[in-house]
């Protein structure tokens, strides 16, 4: 939106001073479009609907994210989203007005009737098509996509995890949360073992807040090996049984990173490359937080005494 000045100042030289025909013929029709009310329509709408989805896309990938803000924030996008299709349509308007005036670019009358295609006049207003036709259709998919992602199982289930939290003392420790846990995995869970759990958490939790080791964790993960350094994994089996499958659910994320960046990278030439390049190259892309710590005069010094070299790297 800031460089859309600049953007049409571009796509005109092309059209004027383009070296190929086509090249010319396909900024005069991206000219044309860009200077239309619907495309300003269109850029302001998926601005607003990305800058409320933004926030929560960049927390959910941040690997120190707590789960209870995390899913505190996906309840809160998904509010928003739903003010955002109630009142979002209203509140656009005057930004659209004001480019339009800015970029002169002609504005429309929304109670005028609508002009479709090859300037067919409609029986339908210009805010019916923008509001109902467009807005609302595009705002129900995202919420769509929103609710069949993070389902209020899911995120029950991000609740129930954080009260296993050992960060500063088990705060957000909750038995009956835990025990909803436990009944969501029903095949690892028997009525017997949920009966069993119910004592075992609550003798884990008083054993634990005054045992010194455990006071300084921060994370899931720190207590399950804690647990078994120091043997509770077989004084409270079926604790250590929830914490694992609480440990599974959280490893899923940092699973599908990978296979993001397994998509971006295995092309069909690095396809015929050996498996240890590719792991590497993988490697380099997965873990770029510790890979930008090394220094380059490291690498190279490691790289010099490989093998010998017919010059200085």
């Amino acid at each position: 939106m800031k460089l859309f000045a600049d953007v049409l100042v571009v796509l005109d030289f092309v059209k004027e001073e383009g070296g190929l025909l086509a090249n010319r013929q396909q900024a005069s029709g991206i000219l044309t479009y860009f200077k239309s009310y619907e495309f300003v329509f269109y850029l302001h709408m998926m601005y607003d609907i990305l800058h409320l989805m933004g926030t929560l896309s960049k927390q959910l990938q941040r690997k120190d994210l707590d789960i209870l803000e995390a899913a505190s924030m996906v309840r809160g996008t998904m509010e928003a989203l739903q003010s955002f299709r109630n009142t979002g349509f209203a509140s656009i308007f005057p930004k659209i007005y004001s480019f339009c005036q800015t970029c002169k670019i002609d504005n429309l009358d929304v109670e005028e009737l609508y002009i479709g295609a090859r300037n067919c006049r409609t029986t339908k207003t210009n805010r019916f098509h923008f509001e109902v036709e467009i807005f609302n259709t595009v705002v129900d998919m995202q919420l769509t996509k929103y609710q069949d992602r993070f389902s209020e199982t899911s995120t029950q289930l991000l609740e129930y995890m954080g009260a296993l939290s050992p960060c500063d003392s088990f705060p957000q420790f909750d038995k009956s949360k835990l025990l909803k846990l436990g009944k969501l995995y029903k095949y690892d869970f028997g009525d017997s073992n949920m009966i069993d759990l119910e004592e075992q958490l609550e003798i884990f939790y008083h054993s634990c807040i005054k045992d010194e080791r455990f006071t300084s964790l921060k994370r899931i993960s720190d207590l399950s090996r804690l647990m078994v350094s120091t043997g509770k994994h077989r004084s409270y089996p079926l604790v250590y049984k929830l914490l694992k499958l609480a440990l599974i659910t959280r490893s899923d994320a940092n699973v599908e990173r990978c296979f993001s960046k397994m998509k971006l990278l295995k092309t069909d030439l690095r396809n015929k490359i050996d498996d240890d390049f590719l792991n590497d190259a993988l490697l380099c892309n997965i873990k770029i937080e510790a890979l930008a710590k090394v220094e380059n005069e490291k690498v190279m010094e490691q790289f010099q005494k490989m093998f010998a070299q017919r010059g200085q790297v």
